[in-house]
């Protein structure tokens, strides 16, 4: 029997009903909306599928290129989203997805969203957001004041001032990070004499003014790949940002980071800036900052701190001591949209200097006026949403202490996974966590004990074999839906650096607990024993 669709037609006073009418509590949508503000992530579990369809599978739903002429009824396209898009979604709230930042939200967040969006305020000025502007500046202060713990009148001087910014807030890390080397840039290349400054006349012309043959970046060979895309935006080019070998705690090496500096000032090079890192994206270590800094005022380098995954430590007092030395930077990325629990989309920059940003002040007449508090007088983004609002709520709701409780349990946890991990005979703990970071792999007991007196050609067969069953289990145990760990390649010191492929999770959500990580390594252990394919030669080799 055909089965008739209804079809829903174009008019105005259709159009009207969507913009002024909400629907009804009993439609498809309307549960929808209770059910997410009832029990988000109750929701989520029952919509999203439990095991994963390929990508070109979803593909096939989403490959018609045409704009529809045909409406569709809200409820119609509702079972359509939860057929094909929500159900194919990732779990990051889930307790047992351990992988990637994304963690389980407070459920305050949710409704605050909305609100959020509701109201539609556009931050790049006081005409379209209002009480946006002084929230925004002040949540700016708050983390300015977390990071560099100015006095109170510091404060009450800067964080409304007409012609200073105390920082700008962002999509993520990597716009944060630009806007930091932008206003490098810029302040170094500044106005003289007859020369306008860099971003009037250009780098060719800054640098012929100068004298300089170049400029670079420095940073460790774990730094983030958004500094490439910076060099790259800001005219410098990508072969400047330059990778300064680490130790075996994947801390950047201050000894060769001076030779470096010392070499480039040879070549008439200048350091544009040295980054860094607070939390690296692999290992989740900590770079000796306050050498760093040091190192920095001796080259007359911007320092700038990419503390976009553990700049929200500096919130436990336990633990704000492993960012010694961050007060000293000239500029700070934090992400919270990692460990602050708040939505993606949530970056920001902290400037030590209230000054810095007039290097990259932008004006214009209908919109950014000299003299106005407008906020995209100072930003890299021009329209943008108020998630700022949602740091200032997680920061009332949650306050210090409670973040504190959250961070320390989160690194706490990731402390005792890696003693499961040590102490299970056929693990292989390969970064010890600093944060709530680490990496693993599997690795028998038995081929532990080859590797450890094998030739070099013996240890890199051995190891191909162990990169190869690490990827089967990483995507084993993603398309079997239970739990999830993503997987990376990095230099291991104890192979001679040889880049190896390992597990590497992430412990920030709250919800994770003992048993689920308990259950994590039986279930890799189980799908190890299940590969007809790596173990078996492994084995043999033993």
């Amino acid at each position: 029997m055909t089965v008739n669709k209804r079809a829903a037609k174009v008019s105005e006073e259709s159009l009207h009903r969507i913009f002024t009418i909400p629907v009804a509590p009993n439609s498809t949508l309307g549960r929808v909306e209770s059910e997410i503000s009832q029990n988000l992530a109750g929701f989520l579990g029952s919509h999203i599928a439990a095991t994963e369809q390929a990508l070109s599978e979803i593909e096939k739903d989403f490959a018609d290129s045409q704009i529809p002429e045909d409406p569709a009824f809200v409820s119609d396209h509702m079972h359509h989203l939860l057929d094909k898009l929500v159900s194919q979604s990732v779990h990051t709230s889930s307790p047992n997805f351990i992988g990637h930042m994304t963690s389980a939200l407070p459920y305050f967040i949710l409704p605050l969203s909305k609100l959020m969006i509701g109201l539609n305020q556009n931050l790049v000025k006081i005409e379209t957001s209002k009480a946006f502007t002084p929230m925004e500046r002040q949540v700016l202060g708050m983390m300015h004041r977390l990071v560099y713990q100015d006095e109170e009148p510091f404060y009450q001087q800067w964080m409304h001032s007409a012609n200073h910014s105390l920082g700008a807030f962002c999509s993520g890390g990597t716009v944060a990070n630009l806007t930091a080397l932008w206003v490098a840039r810029n302040n170094l290349l500044k106005p003289d004499g007859d020369f306008k400054g860099v971003a009037r006349e250009g780098l060719f012309k800054a640098l012929k003014h100068y004298n300089y043959d170049g400029l670079a970046i420095l940073v460790s060979a774990r730094g983030h790949y958004s500094l490439k895309k910076s060099a790259d935006v800001l005219g410098i080019g990508q072969d400047s940002v330059i990778a300064i070998p680490t130790d075996e705690n994947n801390k950047i090496d201050c000894q060769l980071l001076e030779e470096k500096c010392q070499q480039l000032a040879r070549e008439n090079i200048q350091v544009l800036s040295i980054v860094g890192v607070a939390g690296t994206t692999e290992t989740g270590n900590i770079d000796p900052l306050d050498k760093i800094a040091d190192i920095a005022q001796r080259y007359n380098a911007h320092f700038h701190v990419d503390a976009a995954w553990g700049g929200a430590t500096l919130l436990s007092n336990k633990y704000r001591p492993l960012l010694k030395g961050i007060e000293l930077a000239d500029s700070v990325t934090i992400d919270a949209h990692k460990q602050m629990y708040v939505p993606m989309g949530a970056g920001l920059v902290v400037f030590k200097n209230p000054a810095s940003v007039a290097a990259i002040e932008h004006h214009a007449e209908y919109i950014l006026r000299k003299g106005s508090k407008d906020l995209g007088s100072h930003t890299l983004e021009g329209s943008r949403p108020g998630m700022a609002m949602l740091v200032y709520a997680a920061l009332h709701v949650i306050s210090r202490p409670g973040y504190e409780l959250l961070i320390n349990g989160s690194i706490e946890k990731a402390n005792y996974f890696a003693q499961l991990i040590e102490q299970h005979a056929d693990f292989e703990l390969v970064t010890k966590p600093e944060l709530c970071l680490l990496t693993y792999r599997y690795n028998p007991s038995s081929v532990q004990k080859l590797l450890a007196n094998a030739s070099d050609v013996e240890q890199e067969n051995i190891n191909v074999l162990l990169d190869k069953l690490t990827e089967f289990i990483q995507k084993r145990q993603r398309e079997n839906g239970k739990s999830f760990v993503s997987r990376t390649r990095i230099e291991v010191q104890k192979y001679q650096g040889r880049k190896t492929l390992v597990f590497r999770v992430v412990l920030a959500n709250p919800l994770t607990t003992k048993t689920i990580l308990q259950d994590v390594l039986a279930e890799q252990a189980q799908l190890a024993q299940e590969s007809e394919r790596f173990l078996p030669l492994l084995l043999s080799m033993s």
